[in-house]
């Protein structure tokens, strides 16, 4: 399906140079001179190469049909994840680096979403927000105001993340899949 490059999202994947790649940062730019052009940055799906890419804003750029399932994570096998198909209830095994870099945040019995194109999976999404614990939370600096200021932390699963002074050790949290960043005290 052609589109219009100042349609392209993160996350779409596109036909370019007669291979798959899927968007991982796209900035529209409009310089002094010249026309308005649109910056991306794709990571090729079956090799991993990265890439950047300027299209003109009026250029039309082809965009793969890209099927979503969701499973639910049951457990690891070695380097593969095992989730079960929530339609068939059939399991399926998935290359873990799928996942990217949220991969610590998976838990079993966790719902994803894995991504298809041209019947080859080639991305597996978890849920935007996810529960984690707090190991480890820095001290307060005095003097700092609450509402400008976050201090490190470290969670239970080794990623280090921002969070409000008022965060303590041992508490739960919740924190987006997409950039690590806090959202919120979890509900006890």
């Amino acid at each position: 399906m052609k589109t219009n490059a100042n349609s392209i999202r993160i996350g779409n994947v596109i036909e370019f140079q007669n291979q798959l790649w899927k968007v991982v940062k796209r900035e529209h730019v409009k310089p002094g001179k010249g026309g308005a052009y649109i910056q991306v940055e794709m990571k090729n799906i079956i090799t991993g190469n990265k890439t950047n890419t300027r299209f003109a804003s009026s250029e039309d750029v082809e965009i793969a049909y890209v099927e979503q399932k969701n499973y639910q994570f049951q457990y690891f096998d070695q380097d593969e994840l095992v989730a079960m198909d929530m339609e068939n209830f059939e399991t399926h095994q998935f290359n873990k680096e799928l996942v990217g870099e949220a991969f610590p945040f998976l838990q079993e019995e966790m719902n994803i979403r894995v991504e298809y194109c041209n019947s080859k999976p080639i991305s597996i999404f978890l849920p935007e927000q996810v529960e984690a614990v707090i190991s480890q939370a820095d001290a307060v600096v005095k003097g700092q105001t609450a509402a400008a200021s976050y201090k490190p932390a470290i969670l239970e699963n080794g990623i280090r993340v921002m969070v409000p002074p008022f965060i303590e050790s041992g508490e739960k949290i919740i924190i987006n899949t997409e950039d690590f960043s806090y959202v919120s005290r979890a509900k006890s």
